[in-house]
């Protein structure tokens, strides 16, 4: 060890937990890479060989317990192997979170810098404090180094390329990457959410990479259960979905729209990246072209000129009111009624109608994937799916639920 992480004394169970694979700070990797790595990150290499003990003459023997490592892999932390399971660890973007949750290692949840609202996870039993009362990794316009270090969890699950990759914080680099992964932790995670410039490797699924952190947390069959719920739930809206000439096409703006001043921000529902999900499962159309999807800005002319049949507001549904709720009144005061209130604007179809919607959280893992998409059903074809109630989300009456809340529990829960 080197750095501050010597300086800081004794060794935590990073010494113990050990990374052989690469992380990609010289150079992006094109796939995973085993445990002998050329670019190994650690100077010592993998430890995987039984471990040597003491015999009675003070010598050493090979004939020790047996090794009980094994390797998690993922783009583009490349294969690391483990000589125990992480019990701590720390995120940024809060669908990984999400996804350790959904393995049960909720206890183990250290921080997370753009956190999933708590109210998503108070159906399945789990207290998630507000993003307020968290650690931050990021201060004053940068990556705080010093707060990896007091973190000190045994995994970071963040893309390695993350952290250098955005160009948000231009003082950090590959080399700060290294030191974090070389005397804190390793980096296992890959920037799922959405492609970013320097992201020209695998962009996993959601349950891609919840497979993957299945492995790392060595929980296959939290996985497993989980993927069953997911995969019954894509089935059954599958047959109840009307046929495609009888869909509805969809407006989708970004919550920075902003419609006091006659702004709106188009998306495409078919993205690549967990947070288009729920939208590309319900093969939600959308109302806009590629050009305008593409980073364009629209008035209110030009959304009356496409008016879209429905109009949703992505990460609406959490980005409102005080964060610890949804709050359907402070929605409606920041884009329904200047909608209503502008000339052209209420002339919208989707504003005549009632149909403005909280789009989905953009962080989103297994767990409020599953709430999201039952939320988006509901907003889209109430006749089939029930009708969306704002005021009471996330609570939904049973009938109108897609999957058991107390199975996703005792999955949680580890009662499989």
């Amino acid at each position: 060890m080197s750095g501050e992480r010597t300086r800081r004394g004794e060794p935590t169970r990073r010494d113990t937990i050990k990374s052989a694979g690469t992380v990609a700070v010289g150079g992006l990797l094109a796939g995973c890479t085993g445990g002998d790595a050329e670019n190994d990150l650690d100077d010592g290499g993998s430890d995987t060989a039984d471990a040597e003990t003491s015999d009675a003459d003070g010598g050493t023997t090979t004939d020790g317990p047996e090794t009980t490592s094994y390797e998690a892999c993922i783009e583009p932390a490349g294969c690391l192997t483990f000589e125990e399971v992480p019990e701590t660890y720390a995120v940024y973007n809060g669908a990984w979170a999400d996804m350790a949750f959904a393995l049960g290692q909720r206890d183990g949840f250290l921080t997370a810098g753009n956190m999933i609202p708590g109210f998503f996870f108070e159906p399945f039993g789990l207290d998630v404090p507000p993003q307020g009362d968290l650690p931050s990794m990021w201060s004053e316009g940068g990556w705080d180094k010093e707060s990896f270090y007091e973190l000190d969890p045994d995994v970071f699950l963040i893309d390695p390329n993350y952290l250098h990759g955005t160009g948000w914080d231009g003082s950090w680099d590959q080399s700060d990457t290294k030191e974090i992964n070389d005397t804190v932790a390793p980096f296992f995670g890959n920037n799922s959410r959405r492609r970013r410039e320097f992201h020209d490797y695998k962009l996993y699924t959601l349950y891609e990479a919840f497979d993957r952190l299945a492995d790392l947390f060595q929980e296959r069959e939290r996985y497993e259960a989980f993927a069953e719920v997911h995969e019954e739930v894509q089935t059954e809206i599958t047959d109840r979905l009307p046929p495609e000439s009888e869909r509805p096409e969809v407006g989708l703006i970004n919550g920075g729209s902003d419609p006091n001043a006659g702004q709106f921000y188009p998306l495409n529902t078919k993205d690549e990246g967990y947070e288009m999900k729920p939208y590309r499962d319900l093969d939600v159309k959308s109302a806009f072209s590629q050009d305008l999807e593409e980073g364009g800005q629209i008035d209110y002319e030009r959304l009356l000129d496409i008016d879209p049949e429905i109009i949703i507001v992505h990460w609406g549904i959490g980005t409102t009111g005080d964060t610890d709720s949804f709050s359907a009144e402070a929605f409606r005061d920041q884009y329904v009624t200047p909608m209503e209130d502008d000339s052209v604007g209420s002339e919208l179809t989707a504003v005549t109608e009632g149909n403005v919607y909280p789009g989905a959280y953009g962080e989103q893992g297994p767990i409020v994937n599953l709430l999201q998409t039952e939320m988006k059903a509901q907003q889209l074809y109430p006749e089939e799916f029930g009708t969306f109630d704002p005021e009471a989300f996330p609570e939904v009456p049973e009938e109108n639920q897609l999957f058991d809340r107390q199975r996703v529990r005792d999955i949680i829960a580890g009662d499989l």
